[in-house]
């Protein structure tokens, strides 16, 4: 009879924490030795549809903290259209918003309308990059950064595309911005740019890459400087910093020697030489030396010659898997990229989807003979 009861007690014990509500068990998963939930900050984000549990998982601490401001938060996304199911996201992505305070908040929203007047533009902004959109500190910093930006008649997408994705180039002081900006200005021009090409060459450049800003100075002129001494001439490295885009701030002299001597001795090509293949194929310039070999370790494996790999350098920018597979495909429709160009295979997928779409179809299409007698669709 004792042991009928235990039993049936124990069952109903299971059954009754099946029904509690969340902020009732919210204590007991809560390990001694860490702080106490708040159960208010449970609740709020349990009514909002929030996964507490991944917040629990990732970013526990923000549940243990006594000033919070979820329903303030909520308040000020519903107020910038974002719905139930927006506000739910955003809070699960980047919790730490309801430590905000709702008067910070509200003065970073009128700071990003600056640049984003639209109303749905901005909460889509703020839904892929929360990080970016609650980070409150040098609030200062970033309106000037804001209004230096505006200054050189920038798109306000682009600087709005820069706030979300590099915020910290706003939160430092709008003189490091300047020297950069000063620096990239003075590489144009002396490159042989147009000043009135100045303003799209720069938004194109930001655009690219938004972390841009975060480079020092120095590592322009240093990359630069090395480029001329192997004899680029103004024209081929304007040619190159727009294709590198901003990339070019972040090579090393001496990453760039490596790659250039392996390349010059690898496909026995000339200073000359040497200089095309890069032009034709920037990304060498900042591919790494195990990378490079063994990209043209796979081609030569494929059976492709160091002379096709010459006169089309660019297959150095696909991966050896990539480069097999597009083979194979070709090779399905009776092309034989060994003893052809390697043309057909460079480029994107879509690039690519459309030539071997056109080698399908060549095959799939009955060749048209101009002499054989035309039949009417009667015979």
């Amino acid at each position: 009879m004792l042991r009928v009861t235990t039993a049936s007690l124990c069952t109903y014990c299971q059954r009754m924490r099946v029904f509690l509500p969340p902020s009732a068990s919210a204590s007991t998963l809560t390990s001694p030795n860490k702080r106490l939930e708040n159960q208010l900050t449970v609740d709020s984000l349990y009514e909002l549809s929030v996964d507490v549990r991944k917040v629990r998982k990732f970013k526990a601490w923000i549940l243990s903290e006594n000033e919070v401001y979820v329903s303030e938060t909520a308040d000020l996304l519903r107020d910038m259209g974002a719905d139930a199911t927006i506000i739910a996201r955003i809070l699960e992505t980047h919790p730490e918003a309801v430590l905000c305070r709702p008067t910070d908040v509200a003065a970073q929203r009128d700071l990003w309308k600056t640049v984003c007047p639209n109303k749905r533009e901005l909460m889509s902004i703020i839904e892929k990059f929360p990080a970016s959109f609650f980070t409150l500190s040098h609030q200062n910093n970033q309106r000037a950064n804001i209004l230096y930006l505006q200054s050189l008649r920038l798109n306000k997408r682009i600087i709005g595309k820069l706030m979300a994705s590099a915020p910290q180039s706003f939160s430092r002081p709008v003189e490091l911005n300047k020297e950069v900006i000063h620096t990239l200005r003075e590489t144009y021009l002396d490159l042989g740019g147009d000043e009135g090409n100045l303003r799209l060459w720069l938004q194109k450049l930001l655009s690219q890459n938004p972390h841009i800003l975060l480079r020092p100075a120095e590592a322009w002129r240093d990359s630069l400087g090395f480029l001329r001494e192997q004899g680029f001439t103004t024209e081929e490295l304007l040619s190159l910093v727009s294709s590198l885009r901003a990339s070019i701030a972040e090579l090393r002299p001496e990453s760039m020697h490596q790659a250039l001597a392996y390349i010059e001795g690898a496909l026995a090509c000339s200073k000359d030489e040497l200089k095309q293949i890069v032009i034709r194929c920037p990304a060498i310039l900042y591919y790494s030396l195990p990378t490079l070999t063994g990209r043209l370790q796979g081609l030569m494996d494929a059976g492709v010659s160091l002379e096709q790999v010459k006169a089309s350098p660019n297959v150095l920018e696909l991966t050896t898997q990539i480069v097999l597979y597009r083979i194979q495909k070709l090779a399905s429709y009776g092309y034989d990229v060994r003893s052809g160009s390697l043309d057909v295979i460079v480029g994107t997928k879509k690039d690519f989807e459309m030539t071997h779409g056109k080698l399908h179809l060549r095959q799939q299409r009955p060749l048209f003979n101009p002499v054989a007698p035309l039949r009417s669709a009667e015979d």
